[in-house]
Formats: structure tokens, C-alpha cells, sequence
């Protein structure tokens, strides 16, 4: 399996998503259900997908590689997950390797009953607390910080396993959401900073629970809230009850939610991610002095932003760059000259639109850099007479330990190389970043008041809200990863 892995590469620059989870309860179609909202989350993860559910006896599981329209589109497989109850999961590793073992929802049997887990997000002490379980006694079957969490229910010594949950969930730290099915019985959990997302839908009689709105639409619920930070919902009888065991915190939610990670159309704090991106779009323009004739988005990434941009300094926006949306993997080890070929996998150039214009060029974030400069050297080479490129957030010079697959600090670009160092290395025109305050700003706050609502924004600042516990790597910035004692999820 480990050399067939090799040979299937998936063309993402990006930053990767960190997972996705959704819950229903009592609906006689939960687990077809479930599979649409999957669907509609897929953007989050797509090296796995997996289905538990629970007809009023037994519990029932189908975990599989791929996509969700490849793996439950078969009334077959529906069939195989009977009952009113079901949880879900999009995985995507935030590090280590890809085996079957680790996709979720995990299931555990405890002396208070079954219990299915999904979970988006990282611990920041996995390991510290997988090697306690281990030394007293515990049996890890994967390389997952998940299982650490089924591992802390199961051993509780509370009677009760909503007591149990607030007993592990006090020993966990980091971001986290997550989805938990007992009998008859949903459950939501969201970390104490509100970091990972999670939302409460109600379709008729059931209660749905998912990290985005838009996982309603596609099956007709309708949004309720968000899950509050530190906050335990469930459902028991049709009726949503709430603890909330941890003392009150400020709200720090991801601020990537809202740069990338969100479908557009999701809900985020009243308004869609598609908004805010226009708006990073437009503050990023009031910011910038440059002339050219014509603003052209990075796609899909950069559309938003692109279009605030070009509204705000009422310029042409136009596609030059067209994305080919069927790329998936290749079933072969390509050669080192098709992988130079890199970005045309995904993009090819409009040359009717682009030829002798001065273009500026907006895409949502920039990691590496190495994508930049392969499409601004694609411009180029199509007649492009100048390629400005503007990103809508601030340069992100520090890595994720919360659930996002961040490279390490030696691995950033922004962490290693001045604004003109970066420009030189993409071989743009020129090059600028929204300020941080200007991010702030396009979401409606001002970062200079005292009272602004700081999100989680390490990235740009080296300010984790969360302290990291299981620090690694010559300069504390690589990833957790169980597959040494691994975290991926």
C-alpha cells in the first residue's frame, strides 16, 4: 500500500483544510443525509470519508479512501448503516501518512455504552497524554489524536457519559469541534476559544450538527446557531440541552475560516465567508496606489477578493486565469518534467484577455511561493505587459498546531524573506500583502480599538492562544505528528 501511495500525487498548493464532521439526529434517512452534508463538506477533506450509525441496537461503520460521491453514492452502502442516528467525517492528515485505520468516525464500546467520535482539529498535548494512557495501560490502534480522545472517554471513571466527555475534554488542549453519537444521544463539543468551527441545524424533528452552514443547505435544514466556544450541546428526546464546563473565555474562532478554509456560501458570525473575502478584496485596494488595466483572480481562491478589489478601485476584472476542475490524482510516478509542469495541471492562461495588459494578479494567501512565480511566469510567457501581485491577508510567517496543515517556519516564505525578497523570488512587478488591521477592518473591526475581537491569528503574529505542549523539530514549529507517537486527523 505504501508504495502504491507514492504514485498518487494531488496537485494543492494551498494550505490544506483540517477535516470536516457532521452529526443528525432522529431523521429515518441519517445516513443518507449525512452523506449529502459530507458532500457539501468535502472542500474540507478529501483523502477519506467515513459513516457510524445506530438503528436502536447495534452500531454500524463503513470508513473508506476518497471521495464521498465515490464511496456513498450506492444504496447498497446506505443500507449497510441503518438508523436514526449517524455521524460523519471528511478526513484530511494534518501530518503522517494515509492508512484506512485512521479515517473516523472511531467507534469505542465503555462501560457506559458504545460511543462514535468525529473530530476536526489538533491536540497540542497528544502525545504527552497518549503516552500516559500507554504507560497505564492502553492499546492505541491507530496513529490518530482522536483515538487519545475515545481512549480518555473510556477510561473516565464517571458514571455518566456526558460527565465522562467534560472528564476528557478537560485533559485535551488545542482546537478542536467534535461530533459524538451514544445511544439515541447527539453530541457537539467545541474547544474552549471556539478555534475549530462547528454549527447546530434542526431539519423538522432532528437536531443536525457541522463545521459549515452549507452542509444544511444541501439537505434542507435550516441554521440555528453556532455551537459556542467551550460550549457541550446534545440531544436527547428532540430536545438540545447545553453545558458549559469551562470558565468563560473570549471567542477566538480560526481567522483562515474566513480568508480560505469556509465554503463561500457558509454562515460565518452573521455573514458569509464570501462577503468577507470581498471585503478583504476592497480593503486590500483602499490600501494599494498601483495603476494597471485589469484586475485577474488566482481561481477559485482569489475570485472574492479579486472582484472587491476591482469594485473598489472600479477597475476591469476579468478571467484571465481558467481552472481545469476535473484534476484528481494521477495514476502514474510522473517525471521531473511533467512535475515542472506544476501549476498547468490546474490553470491555463486566457490569452485574448491577458496579451499586452498590465495585470494585477489577487489570490487569497501565499505560502511557499513557489506557485506564484510559476503563474505570474505564466502570464509572462503569455504576453502579459506587467503582473502586479496583491495578496488579501497578511504575510503568514508562523505554522499551525490547532488542525491546518502548515509547512514549518523554514518552509514559509514570509517567515524567511522580506516583502521585496518574496517579490524577487515570484519575479512580479511588484508585490503587497493586506495589513493586518486592514484584515481586521474588512471584517468589520478595527484592530487599534482595545476592544476588537482578536481572532486566532498566529499565523501572521506568533500569538497561539493555546499553549503547545508537545513542542518538536529544531525550532519548536513542526508539526505533532503520532506516526512517532503521531497527530493527524
Amino acid at each position: 500500500m505504501r508504495k502504491l501511495k507514492k504514485k498518487f500525487k494531488i496537485y494543492n498548493p494551498k494550505i490544506k483544510e483540517e477535516c470536516a464532521v457532521f452529526g443528525i439526529s432522529n431523521s429515518n434517512d441519517a445516513s443518507t443525509l449525512t452523506a449529502l452534508g459530507l458532500h457539501a463538506l468535502q472542500h474540507r477533506g478529501q483523502e477519506g470519508c467515513g459513516i457510524v450509525s445506530y438503528d436502536g441496537k447495534k452500531y454500524h461503520s463503513e470508513k473508506r479512501f476518497g471521495l464521498v460521491g465515490d464511496n456513498f453514492n450506492d444504496e447498497k452502502v446506505i443500507k449497510k448503516l441503518p438508523g436514526k442516528y449517524a455521524i460523519g467525517h471528511n478526513r484530511y492528515s494534518t501530518t503522517g501518512g494515509t492508512a484506512l485505520r485512521n479515517v473516523q468516525p472511531f467507534f469505542a464500546d465503555t462501560n457506559a455504552g458504545g460511543i462514535g467520535v468525529a473530530h476536526n482539529g489538533n491536540l497540542t498535548n497528544a502525545i504527552t497524554l497518549r503516552n500516559k494512557l500507554v504507560q497505564d495501560g492502553a492499546i492505541f490502534y491507530t496513529t490518530s489524536d482522536t483515538e487519545t480522545i475515545v481512549q480518555l472517554i473510556a477510561k473516565s471513571k464517571r458514571v455518566k457519559t456526558i460527565d465522562k466527555i467534560i472528564d476528557a475534554i478537560f485533559q485535551i488542549q488545542g482546537g478542536y469541534a467534535l461530533v459524538m453519537m451514544t445511544q439515541n444521544t447527539l453530541i457537539g463539543v467545541r474547544d474552549p476559544y471556539g478555534i475549530r468551527p462547528l454549527v447546530i441545524g434542526k431539519l423538522k424533528n432532528s437536531y443536525v450538527l457541522a463545521s459549515e452552514t452549507c452542509a444544511f443547505d444541501i439537505i434542507g435544514a435550516k441554521f440555528v446557531r453556532e455551537v459556542e466556544n467551550g460550549e457541550i450541546v446534545y440531544i436527547e428526546n428532540d430536545e438540545l440541552k447545553s453545558v458549559k464546563p469551562f470558565p468563560p473565555r473570549k471567542i477566538r474562532p480560526c481567522v483562515f475560516e474566513y480568508i480560505y478554509f469556509s465554503r463561500p456560501d457558509s454562515i460565518l458570525n452573521g455573514k458569509t465567508a464570501y462577503e468577507y473575502r470581498k471585503n478583504f478584496g476592497a480593503q486590500l485596494a483602499k490600501e494599494d496606489k498601483i495603476n494597471a488595466d485589469l484586475v485577474v483572480p488566482v481561481p477559485d481562491s482569489g475570485n472574492a477578493a479579486a472582484l472587491g478589489y476591482a469594485e473598489e478601485k472600479k477597475m476591469k476584472f476579468d478571467l484571465g486565469l481558467i481552472r481545469n476542475h476535473y484534476v484528481g490524482r494521477t495514476f502514474i510516478e510522473p517525471s521531473q518534467q511533467i512535475r515542472s509542469l506544476g501549476v498547468k495541471l490546474k490553470l491555463n492562461p486566457n490569452l485574448s484577455v491577458i496579451k499586452n495588459k498590465k495585470i494585477i494578479l489577487v489570490d487569497d494567501s501565499l505560502v511557499r511561493g513557489t506557485t506564484s512565480s510559476k503563474i505570474v511566469k505564466m502570464l509572462y510567457d503569455s504576453g502579459a505587459k506587467e503582473v502586479h501581485v496583491r495578496i488579501a491577508s497578511p504575510e503568514i510567517k508562523f505554522p499551525d498546531f490547532y488542525g491546518v496543515d502548515t509547512p514549518t517556519k523554514k518552509e514559509l516564505m514570509a517567515a524567511n524573506k522580506s516583502i521585496d525578497e518574496i517579490c524577487g523570488f515570484i519575479k512580479a512587478k511588484s508585490l503587497k500583502f493586506l495589513s493586518l488591521n486592514g484584515l481586521y477592518l474588512g471584517m468589520g473591526f478595527d484592530k487599534r480599538n482595545d476592544n476588537y475581537p482578536q481572532l486566532t491569528d498566529h499565523h501572521f503574529t506568533g500569538e497561539y492562544p493555546v499553549k503547545i505542549i508537545d513542542e518538536l523539530g529544531e525550532d519548536k514549529v513542526t508539526q505533532l505528528s503520532l506516526l512517532s507517537t503521531a497527530s493527524n486527523n
